[in-house]
């Protein structure tokens, strides 16, 4: 396990995340850490560290004082959990999953397909690597975020017409090879569904749900 705690992998995934997408540093709050963002539909994101996620009365307050749209709330707990407390106004974003991995500097990366080419590069600590079909189009994509001993693998994405051809495989052992590169030894990430049984197979460990509500 790259964590102890999950709040461990939540502070180390704020962090890589404001990297990786851009936006401004997260802030220190009593329940977790705000995030702004400034793009029309992500204003403001608030994350609620484990501890805070599940009481009550601090996820009533925050749903009731940050109602302006754009707005968005991310908990470690199950929609379930969260949904005796919410108030009107608010969606469910895709349910998520928040996951771990310690890096093994020595791992191999896998060799490209033949009829792909990998391309990667690195701007402003964040690097991103692109898979391409011979045609051009877009295989695999995804970037990672080093800060300091940690790093966040964000926006893995697969063409839905070159799945299943080991081109997800090839992307994060890609992008791990370099955070282990750049001294990080622990990763974390936010996996969908479909992204916790690939990242599973692959020898990461699940901390806990993530669930977002948002005020469209």
């Amino acid at each position: 396990m790259a964590f102890t705690t999950t709040n461990d992998a939540v502070r180390a995934w704020t962090e890589g995340w404001a990297l990786s997408r851009g936006t401004a540093d997260p802030v220190p709050q009593p329940w977790g850490v705000t995030i702004d963002i400034g793009m029309p539909k992500a204003v403001t994101r608030h994350v609620l560290f484990d501890t805070y996620a599940s009481d009550e009365a601090t996820v009533r307050k925050l749903l009731r004082a940050d109602t302006a749209p754009g707005t968005w709330i991310k908990f470690v707990e199950p929609p379930e959990a969260v949904a005796p407390w919410m108030a009107e106004g608010w969606e469910y974003d895709a349910p998520g999953h928040l996951m771990s991995l310690a890096l093994d500097p020595d791992a191999t990366v896998p060799e490209v397909p033949t009829g792909y080419t990998r391309r990667s590069w690195t701007r402003d600590g964040v690097t991103r690597v692109l898979v391409l079909a011979a045609d051009g189009a877009l295989g695999v994509r995804g970037q990672v975020a080093v800060t300091g001993h940690t790093a966040v693998i964000d926006q893995v994405e697969t063409n839905p017409l070159h799945q299943r051809r080991g081109l997800g495989t090839l992307v994060m052992r890609t992008l791990q090879a370099h955070a282990a590169e750049q001294g990080a030894r622990d990763c974390v990430l936010g996996a969908s569904d479909d992204g916790r049984a690939l990242y599973t197979t692959l020898g990461w460990h699940w901390h806990s749900p993530l669930t977002g509500v948002f005020r469209p």
